[in-house]
């Protein structure tokens, strides 16, 4: 029985826009401010589980560092566990990786190799869509270890930046949009 979406649009006015972060012409989207105000941090969690809230999902998984923030409430408002996704060298036994570009480089993540049992039905979740490729390398490595990906979830997607156009083979879920 499908959920009714809740509406997300005032948490934009929780969000806090640093002009020049990291560095100069980048707008960056700080959510800080809408996870310190409980009513608004507890509306976007649940409108993340509404979406996802019968179907099957096994595992939450959540990508180092905001993934972290997101992943375990919504791993428990939907009654699964959850694994995180983490830079090389942070978890402490045997690890499937995954390397993918950046603009100007390369990084790579990784996961527990007895994370996922194959067949298992997973929601990956970050805060924000921006490019698509960090997601898009999580969702490999996912899938790697035999996971069937039920769903991408986002806090926040810069539309104008087309993530999504990369993740044309997956369920993606955003809760906020920016256009410009």
């Amino acid at each position: 029985m499908p959920h009714p979406a809740i509406d997300c649009e005032p948490l934009k006015a929780l969000i806090r826009t640093v002009p020049d972060f990291p560095k100069p012409g980048i707008l960056f989207y700080d959510i800080t401010t809408l996870l310190k105000d409980k009513k608004g941090f507890a509306i976007l969690v649940d409108a993340l589980a509404t979406h996802y809230i019968g179907q099957d999902v096994d595992m939450v998984l959540g990508v180092e560092a905001r993934g972290f923030i997101f992943g375990p409430a919504l791993a428990y408002r939907l009654n699964t566990g959850f694994v995180p996704v983490r830079k090389p060298k942070k978890l402490p036994s045997r690890t499937a990786s995954v390397t993918y570009d950046l603009e100007y480089g390369v990084d790579a993540l990784e996961i527990h190799q007895d994370a996922i049992e194959p067949g298992q039905s997973v929601v990956i979740v970050d805060d924000l869509l921006a490019t698509g490729g960090t997601m898009e390398a999580t969702a490999r490595l996912a899938r790697q270890l035999g996971a069937r990906i039920a769903g991408l979830a986002f806090a926040v997607e810069l539309d104008f930046l087309k993530g999504r156009d990369r993740l044309q083979d997956y369920d993606v879920f955003s809760l906020l949009h920016y256009r410009e």
